[in-house]
């Protein structure tokens, strides 16, 4: 098992060495944070407000995305609150205005998360390839991987704005899609929770073979299958009845989804495990779906494969709240009864 890395980061100690003369003197580098925001909610008004006051009194400057401040052109809703940059401008806070790409997040210090899951992994599009890292604040529903609540979102901006926090690796797949007759590369990509194998045409039963290892495990017809994370494992395999995994598990865990077999079973395999899944020749094509987001075609006789990366997703803690406990109150788990070790 490869321990995760945490690392404090401390804002008071982050300077940069600039010479003078035969000197050296330190300058405190200036601080950026991305915000991404789930818009269109009266909630993240005020949660903005906040932020950007907290912020502009720290000397902090917030970048947002253009795609944030736009109503949607397919929503007409005169109750959509897009993000308002003159909002947080008055508020006191020196704004960006970036598009979403590669470098969007480049030179940050972390990526604000206002929202629920999804606006999460759609932040980690963004933070992944800069190598920055996510702190999520949920204004959702179950908000698995969001790290605080909005109501606590004063005690969250005391923390970061601080440096009071500590940075940990979270294990991230590299997926790719092969022709499995000429082994050419048809695409490439990652998941942070699981990368999703299903019947592109949803009509009848995919047709799989799974492998780990380069040996062959089981063959059956299937909606699909799921290669997850322990990350991923309390959203889409968890549902479709894998087990729960605990996020510092160093594991692969992979989830066939109504299979028509007797063996179908979730298995976790070893985190240096190659986990491949072929489609069956005469059968139908599939689409191999990561983190709900990023589409890869699978063709009929295609091979996806799944590999833990090289490169880590970095996911800002800023509390010690076991992972039990937020098993139970996000799930709302019943334990009347429970008096502990006396």
């Amino acid at each position: 098992m490869r321990p995760s890395r945490a690392v404090r980061n401390d804002a008071y100690t982050r300077v940069e060495e600039v010479a003078v003369g035969t000197e050296t003197a330190s300058i405190a580098a200036p601080r950026t944070f991305l915000v991404v925001a789930h818009t269109g909610r009266d909630v993240v008004t005020g949660t903005l407000e906040t932020v950007g006051r907290r912020c502009g009194e720290a000397g902090i400057t917030l970048r947002v995305l253009h795609h944030d401040t736009r109503q949607p052109a397919v929503s007409q809703d005169a109750s959509w609150h897009p993000l308002d940059p003159s909002e947080l401008r008055a508020a006191g806070a020196h704004v960006e205005l970036v598009h979403a790409g590669p470098e969007a997040a480049a030179g940050c210090e972390l990526v604000l998360v206002l929202g629920g899951d999804g606006t999460f992994l759609r932040a980690a599009e963004l933070a992944y390839p800069a190598q920055v890292p996510l702190l999520g604040v949920n204004l959702g529903h179950i908000g698995f991987l969001a790290e605080a609540e909005a109501h606590g979102i004063d005690e969250v901006l005391d923390r970061v704005i601080a440096g009071d926090y500590c940075v940990e690796d979270r294990m991230v797949l590299d997926v790719t899609v092969l022709d499995n007759e000429g082994g050419a590369k048809l695409g490439q990509t990652w998941a942070l929770n699981e990368v999703a194998v299903q019947n592109r045409s949803h009509n009848g039963v995919l047709e799989l073979v799974t492998e780990v290892d380069g040996r062959p495990v089981s063959a059956f017809g299937a909606d699909g299958l799921l290669i997850s994370t322990p990350t991923g494992s309390t959203a889409y395999a968890f549902s479709a009845g894998g087990p729960v995994m605990w996020p510092d598990l160093e594991a692969i865990l992979v989830v066939p989804s109504n299979a028509h077999a007797l063996f179908a079973r979730p298995m976790v395999t070893s985190p240096r495990s190659r986990i491949a899944v072929e489609v069956d020749a005469h059968g139908r094509p599939a689409v191999a779906l990561c983190d709900g987001r990023r589409i890869l075609e699978v063709p009929a006789g295609g091979r996806v494969e799944a590999v833990r990366a090289d490169t880590s997703l970095r996911w800002v803690r800023i509390g010690s709240e076991p992972f039990t406990d937020r098993l139970v109150t996000k799930f709302s788990l019943p334990v009347t009864g429970w008096r502990g070790r006396s």
